[in-house]
């Protein structure tokens, strides 16, 4: 295996923003990941989306041969109740029914006012404590926080312990035993979250669930905890990320800047355009096949790990031209940054308004932003989630 490929890949010195090339001129090959385990890696959009729909590949890290990213002690295999992304057909349907309704278009258009006055705050309050100052820790990482927060109904006066504890979790230098306490501090801290909305009620969604769901029977407290820490973890850093980077990519094409302020109309596109390029989940979706099958003209034995990579299907270039230059009129509303098939993130719409947003109003209320360092000493994040460690700005 040693002249494998080794996956996850690591940003490249050409420009980090771009993923890595792609290490198969076919779309598909064997990998070798951080724990020794072979897993055929897919990179080209339509195999991507093919495995992601199949039934024939499952979520389910159980299964033997489930390609790990990381090493799972066999004591913790199982994944944690409520945890809906890691399980298939019926028991996955059962609680992303739950869902839906609160993270459709409909609902999170109601949420939009919150949003921009979450926004706008951030944005003072950054302003407010002069320039420069690091727009990771004054708006990229607040907003989805203080959003997420309002919908689970978890106090933001706690977004300390849980934006620490789960940037411990999804670090790659993180030991496994850090990893393991920094989950089981989350999973405390939300086990008496619960049990407060269990008997106090609320508004909020995790109080809804409690009520309508754990009350009733449909599901049990452990449940409602695990689905709540995968919602609080995913429900910011995936979008605090991409609002940092999308930030740092704008201020690198001032050309395609202007062209959003001379129609301010397409910042849609501009989002979809934005989502498709940076792909931040660069670990791709991990899957195993439950049944001898075929990819891009590979057969696929059951029991073998597969890892669709959504970097490499977001630069396909059968499908995106040029796709290593962004071009936000591209309208690239076929990108799979949320995955694809029945198990593709139920957050996006949540995703998609924050993101909007905050863009408007960063271009908006400051029109003479820059960094305030050099582009090539921008740190970025070594972990499941790809981002800037910091990005000092000025305005």
């Amino acid at each position: 295996m040693n002249d494998m490929p080794r996956f996850p890949f690591r940003p490249q010195d050409r420009d980090p923003l771009i993923p890595p090339r792609f290490p198969f001129p076919d779309g598909i090959g064997q990998v070798e990941l951080p724990t020794g385990q072979v897993a055929w890696l897919v990179t080209r959009h339509e195999d991507v989306r093919q495995v992601l729909r199949s039934a024939d590949f499952s979520s389910n890290l159980t299964k033997p041969g489930f390609p790990a990213i990381r090493p799972i002690p066999p004591s913790e295999v199982s994944p944690l109740p409520g945890m809906f992304i890691r399980m298939d057909g019926a028991d996955h349907a059962h609680f992303r029914r739950m869902l839906t309704p609160e993270f459709m278009i409909r609902h999170v258009r109601l949420l939009e006012p919150l949003i921009r006055d979450t926004v706008v705050g951030a944005l003072d309050a950054m302003r407010a404590s002069g320039a420069p100052a690091d727009l990771i820790k004054w708006f990229a990482l607040p907003v989805p926080s203080m959003v997420i927060c309002h919908l689970l109904g978890v106090p933001y006066t706690d977004h300390g312990f849980f934006q620490e504890r789960s940037r411990t979790m999804l670090a790659w230098a993180t030991p496994i035993e850090a990893a393991r306490a920094a989950r089981d501090d989350l999973l405390g801290y939300l086990a008496k979250l619960v049990a407060a909305k269990q008997r106090e009620g609320g508004e909020d969604l995790v109080s809804r669930l409690a009520a309508e769901r754990v009350a009733t029977g449909e599901m049990t407290a452990d449940e409602l905890i695990g689905m709540s820490m995968l919602l609080l973890v995913a429900g910011h850093e995936t979008t605090s990320n991409m609002i940092g980077l999308s930030t740092l990519m704008l201020l690198q094409h001032p050309e395609e800047v202007r062209r959003l302020a001379d129609k301010p109309e397409a910042i849609e596109d501009a989002v979809e355009e934005l989502l498709r390029f940076l792909t931040i989940v660069r670990t791709g979706l991990p899957r195993v096949a439950t049944a001898d099958t075929e990819v891009g003209g590979q057969v696929i034995k059951a029991g073998e790990g597969v890892i669709a990579w959504l970097a490499g299907a977001n630069h396909d270039e059968t499908v995106f031209t040029d796709p290593d230059a962004l071009d936000l009129s591209r309208g690239s509303h076929s990108h799979v940054a949320f995955g694809f098939g029945v198990h593709q993130c139920i957050g996006q719409p949540l995703a998609r308004a924050e993101l909007r947003i905050a863009l408007e109003e960063l271009l908006t209320r400051l029109p003479n932003l820059a960094l305030a360092i050099d582009p090539a000493e921008v740190e970025f994040r070594d972990a499941v989630i790809f981002g800037a460690q910091r990005l000092p700005v000025t305005w």
